[in-house]
């Protein structure tokens, strides 16, 4: 097999003390939006404020992601995949969605070490177990809050629609999504995650320009 970037000592080493130091001071800079954003949430649907779902790690080890929940309780027990305006996310969850302020509970898995800042989006262990080629690339690397497919689909649930999420995701997405995974993998450097988190900064603030507009 051809050797990529994912063998390099940034990959194994280098990230890691970066997504440490920089993760614990953001997670203590966030610690009032924590506060703020979970009385939000229980004043709107009680607890709890965390949604957990497990997903396919590093290695393809299983893990836990934190999110703020934004979905009615037990909302795991439908689609896999939120369709547009799914009946499932709460009123105070649609906000948080669409400035995804959801994810920055993900800083706890950034300082615990089962994800990273910059790399492929965490999926679920039913499509991981069926990787197979060049889609085990993906694995050999952290799970993380963005990447090139993260910035392709930032609007996830307007692609998939209303009616049938999961088969769309399937159908239309799930590959082409592994492949920028997989393209990933293979350019892991410090230049690209620089570049990738820049994009996603432009990307996330265009994306409450339009919410805030909206309103």
């Amino acid at each position: 097999m051809k050797k990529h970037n994912y063998h390099g000592g940034y990959n194994r080493y280098i990230k890691r003390v970066i997504d440490f130091f920089v993760g614990l001071v953001l997670l203590i800079l966030s610690s009032p939006f924590f506060l703020i954003i979970g009385l939000i949430i229980v004043i709107d649907t009680g607890f709890p404020v965390f949604y957990k779902p497990l997903r396919a790690g590093y290695k393809n080890k299983p893990f836990r992601i934190y999110k703020f929940r934004t979905m009615v309780k037990d909302a795991d027990k439908g689609d896999g995949t939120t369709a547009l305006n799914d009946p499932r996310i709460t009123r105070s969850g649609k906000i948080l969605r669409k400035l995804k302020l959801d994810e920055i509970p993900q800083l706890i898995n950034v300082i615990n070490g089962t994800m990273s800042f910059i790399g492929p989006r965490p999926e679920l262990l039913r499509y991981t177990e069926q990787y197979s080629g060049d889609e085990k690339l993906i694995l050999e690397v952290r799970p993380g809050i963005t990447d090139f497919s993260s910035i392709e689909f930032i609007n996830l649930d307007e692609i998939v629609g209303e009616e049938n999420p999961d088969e769309m995701y399937e159908k239309y997405v799930l590959k082409k999504k592994n492949e920028l995974r997989i393209k990933y993998a293979q350019e892991v450097s410090a230049k690209t995650d620089a570049s990738l988190f820049i994009t996603t900064c432009l990307q996330v603030l265009k994306k409450a320009i339009r919410v805030m507009r909206k309103k």
